[in-house]
């Protein structure tokens, strides 16, 4: 049976998903949200074991909702299902652990299918969007940060300093600057004030 959680802003696509899956035996709806703070708490409250969210929410944004749900519950699958195409933005949901990525302007069997293989321990790719090797995994090349780095990065939008995200992530402060100058190097970036400025573009304009 997949347990599923749906988090989603508009409360119409919601009830669509709702109206679709009425009559599937095998889908069991656990809870909806509207923003990722809800998504969190309904998350710890229901357990579900497939979770579909969109990327842009108010409060908290489904990459980071993303991360902290596979960081708690490991075993939890996370769909994304949103409107950006754009490669940044299906890297960091990747990256902070989702194992599948749908646009909203699917088909409804394409929504169904999906989340079938990710319950199934598949990985499931919209069909229109482009997937690099080495944006599902944490192989290091130019450009392109690690799972670690990633989440750091994150953290640095959020305003985050050193010492906040090595107490969060529970390592030194010399290890999250050793990321810090590594992120730059990797990125191109030069000064201080430029990783964070990526930072937040990064996570906020895709």
């Amino acid at each position: 049976m997949i347990r599923l959680a749906i988090a989603e802003d508009h409360q119409s696509l919601i009830d669509g998903i709702k109206l679709l899956l009425e009559y599937e035996e095998d889908i069991e709806i656990v809870g909806t949200a509207n923003d990722g703070e809800a998504l969190l708490k309904l998350v710890r409250l229901k357990q579900p074991n497939v979770v579909i969210t969109d990327i842009r929410m108010p409060k908290c944004d489904g990459i980071t909702a993303c991360r902290t749900i596979k960081k708690e519950f490991p075993y939890t699958k996370v769909l994304a299902f949103t409107m950006f195409d754009q490669k940044d933005a299906v890297q960091q949901m990747l990256m902070a652990g989702a194992c599948g990525y749908l646009l909203k302007n699917s088909p409804l069997d394409t929504v169904l299918k999906a989340l079938r293989a990710v319950h199934q321990g598949q990985t499931f790719y919209d069909a229109n969007i482009e997937i690099d090797a080495e944006d599902n995994g944490n192989k290091k090349t130019k450009g392109v940060l690690t799972k670690r780095q990633t989440e750091i990065l994150g953290l640095i939008a959020q305003g985050k300093t050193s010492r906040e995200i090595a107490d969060e992530l529970f390592i030194g402060i010399h290890t999250v600057d050793t990321h810090r100058k590594n992120m730059a190097r990797i990125l191109g970036l030069k000064g201080k004030g430029e990783l964070l400025r990526y930072a937040i573009e990064k996570k906020y304009k895709f």
